[in-house]
């Protein structure tokens, strides 16, 4: 039987038996059993559900249901993304697009629904992000429990892995960019305008807010070549 062919079905199994997160999987001679497999051919198609995150091999104790992470998609993203990017495709601006289409549509849905106590939350990381830039200082964790912060209220935790999988993948792999970096103080003033357009209940001033935040990161994308992996960490968008 072809690996792939086993790792379907063991995969299926899982589904079949609603296994949950943790849950022990059968004992391998169960699983050489039921598969019809070698034990060989078993080991081969665990290692690798293992490394898709669906299952988990603890040695000595047998082999469990995963945590179903999103890692081994970021993982993937990010590869191909870099790879295209040197191999001079605008795979990064693409990446950008996408993140930018999934956040402008969610955030209208927010615009004037957000609970009292996540709006204090969202002034107070505007409020630090100001004072960083006064300061000189990088941006980039205030800005990102920002946006984090923004879509928690959807209550969606596969939506939150995903946004934090577009997030990761986008700055992991980002290189040296083409234009000049936007000042600190703008890109301020652009958190403020968004955290204004939710709170006052405006969906399409929150899209357009959205839309411009985008806007300067998407220019310097536009008209950059690839010189080498050089990452500029503090950078957010």
């Amino acid at each position: 039987m072809a690996a792939r062919d086993l790792q379907e079905r063991i995969k299926k199994l899982i589904i079949d038996r609603r296994l949950a997160s943790g849950a022990p999987l059968p004992t391998e001679p169960e699983l050489m059993e039921y598969l019809g497999a070698s034990r060989n051919s078993v080991r081969e198609a665990l290692k690798a559900l293992q490394a898709m995150g669906i299952v988990e091999i603890r040695h000595g104790f047998g082999t469990y249901v995963g945590p179903m992470s999103l890692a081994p998609m970021i993982e993937g993203l990010a590869f191909r993304t870099v790879a295209g990017h040197y191999r001079g495709e605008d795979s990064l601006l693409q990446l950008l697009e996408l993140r930018e289409a999934v956040e402008t549509g969610l955030v209208s849905r927010l615009a004037g629904r957000m609970p009292e106590a996540d709006l204090v939350e969202l002034d107070a990381l505007v409020v630090r992000m100001e004072e960083e830039a006064a300061q000189g200082a990088g941006l980039a964790e205030t800005d990102r429990a920002f946006h984090a912060t923004l879509y928690r209220g959807l209550d969606n935790v596969l939506l939150c892995e995903v946004l934090e999988a577009f997030w990761d993948a986008f700055h992991r792999v980002r290189t040296d960019l083409g234009g000049e970096p936007q000042d600190p103080k703008v890109t301020c003033r652009q958190h403020r305008e968004i955290l204004d357009a939710v709170r006052s209940g405006d969906a399409m001033r929150a899209e357009e807010a959205i839309r411009e935040h985008f806007g300067n990161i998407r220019a310097r994308l536009s008209t950059t070549a690839p010189h080498g992996p050089h990452t500029r960490h503090n950078e957010r968008v």
